[in-house]
This record gives structure tokens, sequence and C-alpha cells, in this order.
């Protein structure tokens, strides 16, 4: 284990290094951490995996193509790669193609997980590009995580921007943290849930989070997934393939893939009530309402 022995033997590459204990991160270094994570749980279950980042820098993901780079060696070593896009379609593009890797004869690795980021006006202009490489899919050992930066307050942006209306109409299911520590933890759950229903996994990156720092548990360990019991999927499975029909890639993904994302939520109890309020009747007016002002 390479974390220090007190507190008086640290380092800034900590952050990085520390394979198991509490460490800072920001909200952009922990979704660095997050590619070495899923690296390393990978590399624990057999698999011979790397990571490819791509994207197109916005508000409140603006900082995170520089941390990237500053944090060019460890992802190296964690078989990573980053390549900023030219603008987000071609990124995103870029994560479409590391899902067909496994396609091609003597593929060097058993799969590639993949990571686009962007901000909410970026993700609206990828609809395309997201409907496609979605129904098309992911493959078995990679899975793609879509990083939307969404500022609702437009506190760094020129518009306020929420991405989930544009996920729900490519069908892609997204996954909504609200700390850094969530970033490891639901990232990883990201990673697996693509993986079992083939589906691009959506992540919500808002303002007060990314851009927050925080003491973490960092461990390959600490997220333990669990197999949906309740779902059997079609013989020939949910994952990418070739070729592959336009029609037969629309039933997959209405009839099967949706369900599969729905069934590993269930399985992992992700979709969680953490604080609890009274519910009030939605359908009155405000002139009806007590709470009203």
């Amino acid at each position: 284990m390479n974390a220090p022995t007190n507190l008086a033997q640290f380092s800034l590459d900590d952050k990085y290094t520390v394979e198991r204990g509490r460490v800072f991160l920001t909200g952009t270094q922990a979704l660095i951490r997050l590619l070495m994570l899923q690296r390393t749980r990978d590399q624990r279950a057999g698999l011979n995996t790397a990571g490819f980042v791509s994207g197109y820098r916005g508000s409140p993901l603006g900082g995170l193509d520089q941390a990237l780079w500053r944090a060019q060696k460890h992802l190296e070593s964690h078989h990573v790669k980053f390549q900023p896009g030219v603008n987000e379609d071609l990124a995103a593009a870029a994560i479409w193609g590391t899902q067909q890797v496994t396609m091609f004869p003597k593929a060097k690795y058993d799969g590639v997980f993949g990571m686009w980021y962007g901000k909410g006006p970026g993700v609206d202009r990828c609809g395309d590009v997201f409907k496609h490489a979605n129904a098309a899919g992911t493959s078995k050992h990679g899975g793609v995580l879509v990083l939307a930066g969404d500022d609702h307050a437009a506190k760094s942006s020129t518009l306020p921007h929420q991405s989930e209306h544009i996920f729900k109409a490519c069908l892609i299911p997204h996954l909504n943290p609200a700390s850094v520590q969530d970033y490891l933890d639901l990232g990883l759950h990201g990673y697996a849930m693509s993986r079992y229903s083939g589906c691009w996994v959506a992540f919500k990156c808002v303002t007060d989070v990314v851009e927050s720092g925080a003491s973490v548990l960092v461990d390959p360990d600490r997220v333990s997934i669990k197999i949906p019991t309740d779902f059997v999927a079609p013989a020939d499975g949910l994952n990418i393939r070739w070729p592959d029909g336009i029609l037969e890639q629309e039933a997959r993904i209405l009839d099967w893939k949706v369900y599969a994302a729905l069934a590993y939520v269930r399985a992992n109890a992700l979709d969680r009530i953490v604080f609890s309020v009274p519910r009030q009747d939605w359908g009155s007016s405000p002139q009806e309402s007590p709470t009203a002002t």
C-alpha cells in the first residue's frame, strides 16, 4: 500500500498515488482518479483494459483538460489516454470509436472505457452522435460516461442550463452525484451499468460539486457491484456488434437496454431518498397552496 506512514510524509501526488485511504480531492481531480480506479478494478478482475478521455472545455468543466494534462504521467501508468476534441461532436465520435476496438482482430485491450466531457450547451449540440452511439451500444468490457457540466444558476456561463432533457431524448440514463465522494462511487457504478446495459451513461456535474473539494475515501474495493437478478438479457446480449441493423438497434434499446439500466439501478439501490420532505399537492395552483408566498 502506498499510503503515507504519517502526516509529516505527504506529497501533492498522493491524490493519484495513494491506493487506499483518505485523500483530499477537488471534483475535477476525483473525475481523473475515477479513471485510475476503473483500470485498477479491471486488472483485479483479470481484464486488460484502457481508458480514453475526450471532450471540449466549458464551465463548469473548463479546467478538466488542464488537470488531465497535469496528471498525464499518472494516467499513462494506468493506460488512460487523453485527447481533447476539436469540438464536442468530434470528441463524442472518438469515444464512440473506442467501443468498437474489440471488433477488430488482434485488439490490444479487452475493452476501452470512455469519458466524454462538455458543458450543458455542448451536450445540446451532440444529440446526433449521442443518439447514434447509444443505439449502437457499448462494449462488454468498455463502457462510456458522459460528463455534463451543468451550471443551473449561470454562475460562470452565458446561459443557465441543464442536460436531463437531452439525455432523455437520446435514451441515455443519467446519474446525479451529489458530492466529490459520489464522483468515485457513482462513477464506478456508471461504468458497470454502461457495460451491463449497453447504454452510454450520463454523469451530471454541477458547479457546486465539481468546483468544490473534500476529503474522500479511495479504495478499489469500496464499491460492490451487484448484477440484477430480476432481468434476463436476450441471448445475443446488449452490447455493440457488427453487423447491426438500424431497426434491430432500435428494438434493442427500446425493449431491452433501458430496462437493463433500470434493473441495475434497482439491484444496486442507486435511486434512493437521502433527505425526505413532506409531499405537496403538485396539482394545486400557487393561489391554492398554503405554502405559496
